[in-house]
């Protein structure tokens, strides 16, 4: 019995050492291997990301459209994901013409060895696309938003990604932006901001000079979807630095965790100082402006630096938002334009500020500064006006990208798709076929009786 345990243990020691000569593990294959799986769960977790822009569009708008809200982000995922492969990450990552555009790699071709890389860009791609469904939402024909869908993530967004993140002209410039505030968010943001100029706002939400709330269905539901964002952000940002580089990833997964939580402070005391209330959607959303604050900078500032830059960024969160709503009259049920736009802006530029080489803040001069605010005007005209024309197009194609008065008072949930988010209160308990002695369907009915047929009382009281 010894013998035969000894004999166990030594070819169990022996057999890594046996896998290791026949298969020849490496500290190099190793270190690639630790830093592919970082990559892979870091794009696990952006994907995630889109779970939580479902429930925050969802939770912020009114519940006739939450079906339809599901839908377009269930769909920007696929799409993307699909016609990435098939053009983005060529334009995106292929061979720079000129620094502006990717002229190869179009269905991977000659790019085998970076599957995973592109996984982990493909997700972003869907990021920025689906920034407009929440901006649009409530009144945008589905066919438009799918083909603008397909233009900004086929087109649009990889070529700024080119300039900035494949070897383009900005990026020879010294353009910094780490993880997307304005590759991922701005670009959004402006691809949002045209097509709702285009829209026009919700009916009910302008009368005259007065500016209507429209409060969202679902608050608590919009809550968990900012945390499932916010717990996603740590792959946004982590990921970007595309290894497992322990003594990088922790600062900016510190960063991106106190930029958010100064965000949601920003934006709370704020909103209190300004409102005499602390604004439970404004104090959400500045968990977002926080997050998208950070995002450019995140390896490139201190950790006082990000708690500064989302403490800002949620003050303007709450500025911005009040500006678009009430000024400027830019009717954007979840906030993505105040959030991801001009955040992302403020961001971008913080960069040249706040970071520990190059900053203003740090005694280099405003040449970043310079650099980052060029980097800001290009993707604005750029996205702007190839937005603009990709929206004029789609109209002509659709015959409008808006859907008709009807549809819109009705819902987009039955106008779209036939069906409905939620059951009524009669059918919760649609599996009953006795409606008069089963369990709760009596009670609905005596309720709905109660509603409908007054009481003795109620005469003697009219009386």
């Amino acid at each position: 019995m010894k013998k035969t345990a000894l004999l166990f243990l030594i070819a169990l020691f022996s057999f890594p050492v046996i896998a290791s000569a026949e298969t020849a593990v490496t500290p190099e294959a190793v270190l690639q291997s630790v830093d592919m799986v970082w990559i892979m769960i870091a794009a696990f977790l952006v994907f995630f990301m889109h779970a939580g822009f479902a429930m925050v569009e969802s939770g912020f708008t009114r519940s006739k459209n939450a079906l339809n809200i599901l839908m377009k982000n269930f769909m920007t995922m696929s799409i993307a994901a699909v016609l990435y492969f098939v053009v983005g990450y060529g334009i995106m990552f292929g061979t720079s013409g000129g620094g502006i555009i990717g002229i190869d790699g179009f269905f991977l071709a000659g790019q085998e060895d970076q599957i995973g890389f592109f996984v982990f860009q493909a997700v972003f791609a869907a990021t920025c696309a689906t920034i407009i469904s929440g901006a649009v939402a409530e009144r945008m024909k589905l066919n438009s938003y799918l083909l603008l869908t397909v233009l900004m993530t086929g087109f649009i967004y990889p070529v700024v990604g080119h300039w900035v993140w494949g070897g383009g002209w900005l990026s020879s410039l010294g353009f910094v932006d780490f993880a997307g505030s304005t590759v991922v968010h701005l670009t959004g943001a402006l691809g949002a901001i045209v097509t709702v100029m285009f829209l026009g706002p919700r009916l009910g939400k302008y009368s005259g000079k007065t500016v209507n709330v429209i409060p969202g269905h679902n608050i608590p539901l919009g809550a968990l979807g900012v945390f499932i964002l916010w717990f996603g952000w740590f792959g946004f940002n982590g990921g970007s630095t595309l290894a497992a580089d322990p003594s990088l990833i922790p600062s900016v997964v510190a960063t991106t965790l106190l930029s958010a939580s100064a965000g949601i402070i920003g934006s709370a005391f704020y909103s209190q100082a300004k409102y005499k209330r602390i604004d439970a959607s404004l104090t959400l959303n500045g968990a977002l402006a926080g997050l998208v604050g950070i995002t450019a900078g995140t390896a490139n500032v201190s950790l006082l630096g990000a708690i500064a830059i989302g403490l800002i960024a949620g003050v303007i969160l709450v500025e911005a938002v009040q500006f678009l709503d009430r000024v400027a009259r830019i009717d954007d049920p979840v906030g993505a334009i105040a959030v991801h736009g001009i955040c992302g802006i403020w961001g971008t530029l913080a960069v040249g500020l706040f970071s520990v080489e190059g900053g203003l803040f740090y005694g280099d001069g405003a040449a970043l500064l310079g650099v980052q605010a060029i980097g800001v005007l290009a993707v604005v005209a750029w996205t702007m006006a190839t937005t603009a024309v990709a929206v004029t197009v789609i109209k002509a194609i659709t015959g409008g990208i808006r859907v008709s008065r009807e549809e819109e008072i009705s819902g987009l949930d039955f106008a779209e798709h036939g069906s409905s988010a939620y059951e009524s209160s009669r059918g919760i308990f649609n599996e009953n076929t006795t409606p008069t002695s089963d369990f709760g369907v009596d009670l609905l009915h005596r309720l709905d009786s109660l509603k409908s047929e007054p009481t003795k009382k109620d005469h003697k009281t009219a009386q």
